[in-house]
């Protein structure tokens, strides 16, 4: 069963002109964030829950499933890679790709057992097992246990230095922007 209705209001040339001179104005404005003297951290932080955001469409907006589980993906891949990282002493691009892998192998066991149900049924599975990972990741010591995992600095990818403030801002609002198109 599906959550979408048939009473959305039709997409006119107007209404997709003005919703695109909207996304280039925030565009704009965000490119300018780190030249007002706005903490940029904050901003990341409000762009990372855009991206959540973002996700949530996806699934609720197009697909009527309500998830708690997007937390899940987000901690396991963070967990990987900083793992990855710190332990393995793999180059940022692989312990990256370790953390998509081990959030999209995660997602497929999960997705097997979930979709299976429907409507509040699927979101209390996706609410169960999101527990799970969480205290799995919580209880294990070599992941930091309750302080968590740090890492002694950012990493550096190649040609940006994501220790500075400003460069880690535009890596995250790029990954937004593709994420929006």
């Amino acid at each position: 069963m599906s959550a979408m209705t048939d009473d959305t209001l039709p997409v006119t040339p107007r209404a997709m002109r003005d919703e695109m001179i909207v996304f280039a104005a925030m565009a704009v404005l965000l490119g300018l964030v780190p030249m007002t003297g706005i903490y940029p951290f904050f901003v990341m932080q409000a762009l990372c829950f855009a991206l959540l955001a973002c996700a949530f469409n996806l699934l609720i907006g197009y697909g009527g499933l309500l998830s708690f589980g997007h937390a899940m993906f987000l901690g396991t891949a963070g967990y990987c890679t900083a793992h990855a990282l710190k332990v393995w002493g793999l180059s940022p691009e692989l312990g990256i790709l370790v953390g998509v892998v081990a959030a999209a192998a995660l997602s497929v066991i999960t997705g097997f057992i979930s979709i299976r149900r429907q409507g509040i049924y699927f979101a209390m599975v996706t609410l169960a097992f999101a527990q799970m990972v969480y205290y799995v990741f919580v209880s294990l010591k070599k992941y930091g246990g309750d302080d968590g995992l740090s890492l002694p600095a950012r990493p550096r990818l190649p040609g940006l230095d994501l220790a500075n403030d400003t460069h880690f801002y535009y890596v995250v609002l790029a990954l937004l922007a593709l994420a929006l198109v």
